[in-house]
């Protein structure tokens, strides 16, 4: 049977590997964080140019003269 040493040295072991763990894993939650923030905004400004470019350019299918070969 162990003793209440040995036990308690577990447990201090235990803890300090729980404590490493959840520092690396918050580490890679806040890399994840900025790179998904990071995303969205290029999402938004992708979405941004898609609606200029159909709003400036482009008439709508009605109004278009049509192709020469008529």
């Amino acid at each position: 049977m162990k003793t209440l040493e040995q036990r308690i040295v577990e447990l201090e072991e235990r803890v300090a590997f729980q404590d490493e763990t959840i520092e690396i894993l918050n580490d890679e939650m806040k890399l994840h964080q900025q790179r998904f923030a990071k995303m969205q905004r290029q999402l938004e400004l992708l979405a941004e140019k898609i609606k200029e470019s159909q709003n400036g350019s482009m008439m709508h299918p009605s109004q278009e003269p049509p192709p020469p070969h008529y």
